[in-house]
């Protein structure tokens, strides 16, 4: 099993590190897609190395899709590959996990109409009017899309992101 994180710099890192090392403490090959080889820097300073351009991602190779906040998700929305990705995961009913503004990129890849999902408190406006149905918890979960609002939601997040594995 493969789980596929897509980031750039400025992500929050704890919301990138601990879904990271959470999936390979499992056995989970976890591969970091960005917009360019090299590494990616955190808000706090973590560096990342980066696996993948998101050019070189065939989303069929993974089982889960991951997308942490912070600032990244401004940059990786603006990416059509990105936003490829992310709605080939949503026609073939994978998992994906997206906290804190990493649901922007779900916004702008057009898929929020209709699901129940949370956020970080400034991007819940915009994910509203994307047709989002926003609910202010830790975690949210709506068939194959989990969502949770920042790092103090994390142990939910990942609760309800592995049991999308089955684990």
């Amino acid at each position: 099993m493969k789980a596929l994180i897509i980031s750039a710099d400025n992500f929050e890192d704890t919301e990138l590190l601990v879904p990271y090392y959470r999936l390979k403490e499992e056995g989970i090959e976890v591969v970091v897609a960005s917009l360019n080889h090299g590494a990616i820097t955190g808000k706090h300073g973590y560096e990342v190395p980066v696996d993948k351009t998101l050019n070189e991602v065939n989303s069929d190779d993974y089982a889960i899709l991951v997308l942490p906040g912070g600032a990244a998700p401004a940059d990786v929305r603006k990416e059509p590959t990105a936003l490829d990705i992310t709605r080939d995961f949503f026609l073939k009913n994978k998992p994906v996990a997206a906290i804190c503004h990493g649901p922007q990129v779900l916004i702008s890849a057009g898929l929020m109409k209709g699901r129940r999902a949370t956020c970080y408190k400034s991007v819940a406006d915009e994910l509203k009017e994307a047709g989002a149905i926003y609910e202010d918890l830790e975690v949210v979960v709506d068939a194959n899309l989990v969502t949770s609002r920042q790092p103090g939601d994390l142990p939910a997040f990942m609760r309800e992101m592995m049991k999308q594995l089955g684990l």
